[in-house]
């Protein structure tokens, strides 16, 4: 059960719909349908559904579960991330060294 005024924290499970951008606005990824069509990236073998995370498990990159930490239900969020809290600065990651943009929309948040 979710109650309105539940400001999300570590170890809550965070449900998130996201659009993930470049500055200049390419979406290289998004956990919602219409958005994926929208940018020529749908894949129908994909279920669309909000991001579920728990925070303070690293299961996301440090900027985007810093953005999450303190957010409500229903609340949006555009947050910039740079390479140092994405994937570094430099690496074998294809998205090191970039800077990411995101908007997010908690849907939910459970707390254990």
């Amino acid at each position: 059960m979710s109650i309105p005024d539940l400001k999300a924290q570590k170890g809550d499970t965070v449900s998130v719909h996201y659009l993930g951008r470049y500055p200049g606005g390419k979406v290289f990824d998004t956990s919602m349908e219409k958005e994926a069509r929208t940018a020529g990236l749908f894949n129908p073998a994909r279920d669309y559904k909000p991001l579920q995370v728990v925070l303070g498990k690293g299961q996301v990159i440090v900027g985007f579960e810093e953005a999450l930490n303190g957010m409500k239900v229903n609340e949006e969020k555009d947050v910039t991330i740079p390479p140092e809290k994405a994937y570094g600065k430099t690496g074998k990651h294809q998205m090191a060294g970039k800077t990411l943009q995101f908007k997010l929309r908690v849907t939910n948040i459970k707390r254990p």
